[in-house]
């Protein structure tokens, strides 16, 4: 009898293809494999008139496809990386890390302006701290406004002759993966907008004590990949911020050395917190000097940026 895996992935175009990829990818490798897909609709994804931090942060695309494999009903789930909370709970494993896509960002603009020649007073469109508190750190005189959904919508909204956005700021590895690279007026160079950690990567978690999986992913692993996400989620993790406060990471390696460089910034990008340092790329170099870059981060202020921040939250009505 032929084994099987089934998938459990998020609805959206991007999830569903992101299912499909690694499904591909699977049954490439073993050709005898049937992989099936299970759909689920996560809170992330029913409430879209919300910043992600106001109602729950990281894990809101998450903790539903987890309940799924606690229970047995699905045997992995794909996620996109940065998505992902950087603390797993000991039941799961990121089984499969595989090669990463753009971690860039890209400008979508009605004009097919880029973000310098936006023009003054200019509303770009996003949900993410991290962007608005980069827009804010470059360009004081643009507006930014709410604006989440999936991909597809995200650009008819933009592109629409009555839209209230001048651009959008998107993951390019998205754009790229749904063949709408074309809309692209700009992808952002990392100077101006720094990802966010793992941004362009998935992540095909599954349980910590199912080797069958186990075996079947390890294949899907690239190590490169996997070794530069976990030196920008550790940097992450050590600054325990989750969705609160505006971070950005990107690794790069070459010839086996890791360039790290975070940033964490001001919610109106008045503060620019910049940090960078390099090491062997290998996972235990990769995981400490993260941590390392966090404390650097955390000791030029970033710890008074979050407080700050848990004040407000606090003091906001319930």
């Amino acid at each position: 009898m032929a084994e099987t895996l089934v998938i459990g992935t998020r609805q959206s175009k991007l999830a569903v293809w992101q299912a499909d990829y690694v499904a591909a990818q699977l049954q490439a490798r073993f050709p005898d494999l049937i992989v099936t897909l299970r759909y689920i609709v996560t809170r992330g994804d029913r409430v879209l008139d919300k910043p992600l931090p106001e109602i729950g942060g990281k894990g809101l695309f998450t903790a539903e496809l987890e309940t799924l494999l606690r229970h047995g009903e699905i045997d992995l789930a794909v996620h996109s990386l940065k998505d992902l909370p950087t603390m797993l709970e000991p039941a799961f494993t990121l089984a499969a890390i595989p090669e990463r896509a753009s971690p860039f960002d890209a400008l979508v603009s009605r004009s097919g302006a880029t973000f310098h020649t936006l023009p003054h007073g200019a509303t770009i469109g996003t949900s993410s701290l991290r962007r608005i508190a980069q827009i804010k750190a470059a360009r004081p005189d643009l507006q930014t406004a709410l604006l989440r959904g999936n991909v597809p919508t995200r650009i008819d909204r933009a592109l629409a002759a009555d839209s209230a956005y001048d651009a959008i700021v998107l993951a390019r590895a998205g754009l790229d993966r749904l063949d709408l690279a074309a809309h692209v007026a700009e992808t952002l160079d990392p100077l101006l907008m720094l990802p966010a950690p793992a941004q362009g990567a998935l992540g095909i978690q599954c349980r910590a004590d199912d080797p069958r999986t186990q075996g079947y992913l390890t294949p899907l692993d690239h190590s490169p990949t996997r070794i530069a996400v976990e030196a920008e989620r550790a940097f992450l993790q050590a600054l325990d911020s989750g969705c609160r406060l505006p971070v950005a990471a990107l690794a790069t390696i070459q010839a086996n050395v890791m360039t790290l460089t975070g940033r964490v910034i001001s919610p109106d990008g008045q503060q620019v917190i910049a940090v960078s340092g390099y090491g062997s790329a290998n996972r235990d170099t990769a995981e400490s000097l993260g941590r390392v870059l966090a404390e650097q981060a955390i000791t030029q202020g970033a710890d008074a940026l979050l407080a700050a921040i848990d004040g407000i939250n606090a003091a906001r009505p319930q």
